[in-house]
């Protein structure tokens, strides 16, 4: 696939990077050379130096012959101006980033697709949307629904002994034939481990399920967690991250954000009308105590500081806060969530490069999510009438080992298929995959 990135960024530079694992056609644009001569020393790409919204720069670029045109440079009006050049000039999609979310509240009445942008982002309001998803449950780190619930992702840190601990997960699983979920992956030291019929679950493992609406439930049951409702969300930082998440939670939980820059309170008081915008510096603990930090049942640090929102979190964590939340800007900080007492960790960077993935993947993809510190990704793809994988019984399929089927929703019923199953088209499949595998995957819904 021939994919043009116009802003070397951090967004951009991380869809590289990952287009560029997968042997994809990359080619970059950004104004800065040095930063184009880094980022070339370090992946398979060709770069062209110049203003991505210039006729001559996209020429040289080879816009004609592109797939998919991503404008993500640090301008809002350059991205959009852009994607309208370059789907002009032949590229088959185009995807801009975006500041001001009026874009996407009025998307519709917009239309943006006549004059040549296929579809906005904006990061900060995909981690906002993140967040709230997180929020479902403060005994699962992860959730992400499929099919409106009819299947759901979740995460458990299984922290003390349960029933399952020892047991190979085909042994439990004949005695309890008519469980309603599936083991999907596990986070072990770092390592992303695709479940097998022999594999052991151990102490301190991230585990992942797929799993029907009742089966939640029969998780968190088993793994003896309590899901507490959550009513009382603090927020610290009023970033734009902050901002959004604010204003989508304030909906519907009570929420208190903690600011230190004055002038910004007064704004963000001013817009949120649901939410009590406080003024103060957040890393400091006695703040945080007289803004009643302990009876918060979610703590959510967003300020432009990692560490800040690493640190701030333990502290709310320490303080009996059931579920905590922290933007970190280091991919490589997420891995280390679980093991420090921070329930999840999220980067925005992380989180657009999974949205735009839906436009890479072949095959029908209806949904692409990823989980936070997980080296895979969960797909849901649609079943096409001569799809490679209607054509055997689920386990005379030679399905990649480290990829796994989790879920299936056919005729709007859930499913969990077993070695006997058989795909029809129109099925929706939610796959989990790690990246070695994801193209062999593909190769079975084309």
């Amino acid at each position: 696939m021939k994919v043009i990135i116009a802003g070397a960024g951090d967004v951009g530079f991380h869809i590289s990077k990952l287009l560029a694992q997968e042997e994809h056609d990359i080619v970059l644009i950004d104004l800065n050379q040095d930063k184009l001569n880094q980022i070339a020393n370090n992946l398979d790409l060709v770069t062209v130096r110049g203003d991505s919204s210039s006729y001559r720069v996209l020429s040289e670029a080879n816009v004609t012959n592109a797939d998919l045109v991503i404008a993500a440079t640090s301008t809002e009006e350059n991205n959009l101006l852009t994607a309208i050049i370059a789907k002009k000039l032949g590229a088959k999609q185009t995807i801009a980033r975006i500041q001001n979310v009026e874009f996407l509240e009025y998307r519709n009445e917009l239309n943006l697709k006549e004059i040549g942008v296929d579809e906005i982002i904006s990061p900060e309001s995909l981690a906002a949307k993140e967040i709230k998803r997180l929020l479902k449950s403060s005994a699962i780190t992860d959730h992400f629904d499929f099919g409106r619930g009819k299947l759901s992702l979740i995460g458990i840190t299984i922290n003390e002994e349960v029933d399952v601990l020892g047991k190979r997960l085909e042994d439990y699983i004949k005695l309890n034939p008519k469980s309603k979920y599936i083991t999907v992956a596990i986070l072990r030291e770092n390592k992303t481990i695709i479940p097998r019929g022999d594999t052991v679950l151990q102490l301190n493992d991230h585990v992942y399920y797929l799993a029907l609406p009742d089966g939640v439930d029969e998780i968190l049951s088993l793994t003896k967690k309590e899901s507490a409702r959550i009513k009382n969300i603090m927020i610290l930082g009023g970033s734009k991250i902050g901002y959004h998440a604010a204003k989508k939670l304030s909906r519907k939980f009570r929420v208190k954000l903690i600011e230190s820059n004055k002038s910004k309170c007064f704004d963000i008081a001013d817009e949120l009308q649901n939410t009590l915008v406080i003024h103060g510096d957040g890393r400091e603990v006695k703040l945080l105590e007289e803004e009643g930090i302990e009876q918060m049942d979610a703590f959510i640090a967003v300020t432009g500081n990692s560490e800040t929102n690493i640190i701030s979190s333990l502290v709310a964590k320490n303080h009996g806060v059931k579920k905590t939340i922290a933007l970190v800007e280091n991919i490589d900080y997420i891995h280390l969530s679980q093991g420090i007492g921070v329930d999840t960790m999220i980067n925005k960077k992380l989180i657009a490069a999974n949205f735009i993935f839906r436009y890479i993947r072949q095959g029908q993809v209806l949904s692409i999510a990823g989980i936070h510190g997980v080296n895979a990704e969960i797909l849901e793809f649609k079943v096409r009438p001569k799809s490679k994988i209607t054509e055997k019984k689920l386990k005379r399929m030679i399905f990649p080992r480290n990829a796994i089927i989790g879920g299936v929703i056919r005729k709007g019923e859930a499913l969990i298929p077993g070695g006997n199953f058989t795909f029809e088209p129109e099925d929706r499949v939610v796959v989990l995959s790690c990246p070695d595998c994801i193209h062999a995957v593909e190769d079975f819904f084309v």
